[in-house]
């Protein structure tokens, strides 16, 4: 596999098999390790890779996966503790350069000195509960998204809308914009009509139903939002199905500003979250009781949340708490196919936990520096912060304008995040002082790409996705 990287992944489960699908089809050199046959078989039925059977915390099953000649470990099996070992042997054993490990426990969070190299050897972790967490929580922030995507440290946000009749922008060609925001650089990077990819330029009409991608600073993003669909009111009552990982660190994070209610179906659990969690209603019941929720008013809910790890069970419920009055509903579902049938049905929003965790996995594996990769789309578009480095000479893009960098078709430059140096004088001191200063660049045709440069690049077809990567590499690594 000319080009590619060889990559072990331990666990075969939904973050493991959609790790796996995404980096087989970028010409990498795959084995995932598990102790499940016939998954590992339906895998290696669909999939270009190898697969070994067993325990992935064993020296042997390791050796066999490759370990001595690998270049990166993904250790993302159901147990922290598995996943955890198998990075301490695989950096003690074969010395394998980099090694990622999903952690589901908050407690090693708190403890980071564990995973150093004297410890459990982990380079990164993930936490993809955590992740899904906060997607949600950003979903609650912008109530009228479909996707909410941070770039920059949160200065940048990629959101994607439905535009609904009446909107100002709605019916308009998207140059007006810039007359009815003058003072907000934004840019509509991406249409999706009957699902269909449009790549716009300012002459293109907005349509009521299209799913626009706009581009804007996070502060901006709800003026922007109110162009192309009525504003909702702020959440306040959020109903959660599920006191699982998410539902349990979504609970505790909303408490104290909305008020919450939690369904959990197993007695011992539900007695567990109302110990730990100080001002949310838990109740103890089944999600899909018709009854417990007409008792509960979720009619009477700005927002509905189906987290349980049932996917059958997050869609009915999902869909009998929006027949039942439920403003906004959204279902956790892991399998695609069911996301796919739902999503722009009566479920508002479908959430693929791998898809948004899976970013994090990726930003590691790609070619160039890349600082944040998002899946969009259920895994169809892919959004990515790439750094730009080196010179005119080096590379195909520092030095250049906007208009002289040959992207395929179907990338744009959505964005840049300019990081500049001033000095400052101290005024206790008198010692002069550098500070760095960020500013996000809405760039033109003739806007030129410097060292350094965070850029934005939105790509409607993930499969364009290697050759960006390759127009910002000046050499290779795992950053």
């Amino acid at each position: 596999m000319d080009g590619g990287v060889k990559i072990i992944i331990l666990g075969a489960g939904q973050v493991g098999s959609s790790v796996a699908e995404n980096l087989v089809s970028e010409a990498n050199d795959i084995t995932v390790v598990d102790t499940d046959i016939p998954r590992l078989q339906a895998m290696q039925d669909r999939l270009d890779l190898r697969t070994v059977v067993g325990n992935a915390a064993s020296p042997h099953v390791l050796a066999q996966a490759g370990a001595d000649d690998a270049d990166l470990l993904i250790a993302v099996t159901a147990s922290d503790q598995t996943n955890l070992c198998a990075c301490r042997i695989a950096k003690t054993l074969y010395n394998l350069p980099t090694r990622i490990a999903r952690l589901r426990s908050m407690d090693y969070a708190e403890h980071p000195e564990l995973l150093d190299d004297s410890n459990f050897a982990v380079d990164f972790s993930i936490c993809p509960e955590q992740e899904v967490t906060d997607y949600i929580k950003r979903l609650i922030a912008f109530p009228e998204a479909l996707q909410v995507i941070e770039f920059a440290g949160g200065r940048l946000s990629l959101v994607a809308v439905r535009a609904v009749g009446g909107g100002p922008l709605v019916g308009r060609q998207i140059k007006a914009l810039r007359e009815h925001l003058p003072d907000i650089d934004a840019r509509i990077v991406a249409i999706y009509r009957n699902d269909t990819a449009i790549m716009p330029d300012g002459d293109t009409v907005i349509e009521p139903g299209d799913e626009v991608f706009c581009l804007a600073a996070s502060e901006h993003v709800r003026a922007v939002t109110a162009e192309l669909r009525r504003l909702d009111k702020p959440m306040r009552r959020i109903m959660i199905a599920g006191g699982g990982n998410i539902g349990y660190r979504l609970a505790a994070s909303l408490e104290d500003r909305y008020e919450v209610k939690l369904i959990e179906h197993a007695r011992p659990r539900a007695e567990f979250l109302a110990s730990n969690l100080h001002s949310a209603l838990v109740l103890q019941g089944d999600t899909t009781d018709e009854m417990l929720l007409e008792a509960e008013n979720v009619d009477d809910m700005d927002l509905y949340l189906a987290l349980t790890n049932d996917d059958e069970n997050n869609i009915m419920s999902s869909l009998m708490a929006k027949r039942m009055g439920a403003h906004r509903v959204v279902a956790l579902i892991n399998r695609r196919a069911y996301a796919d049938l739902v999503q722009a049905g009566r479920i508002d929003i479908a959430i693929s936990p791998a898809q948004v965790s899976i970013g994090s996995l990726l930003a590691h594996v790609r070619r160039g520096d890349v600082a944040a990769v998002h899946s969009l789309r259920r895994g169809a578009a892919e959004a990515l912060e790439l750094v730009a480095h080196g010179d005119r000479k080096t590379s195909k893009v520092v030095g250049r304008r906007v208009d002289e960098i040959r992207l395929p078709e179907g990338a744009m430059i959505g964005a840049i995040v300019r990081r500049s140096q001033r000095e400052v004088l101290a005024r206790m001191s008198d010692v002069t002082v550098h500070e760095t200063e960020e500013r996000v660049v809405m760039p033109h045709h003739d806007t030129v790409i410097e060292p350094d440069d965070h850029v934005i690049v939105f790509c409607a077809d993930r499969r364009v996705v290697a050759r960006v990567e390759r127009l910002f590499q000046v050499g290779f690594g795992f950053f």
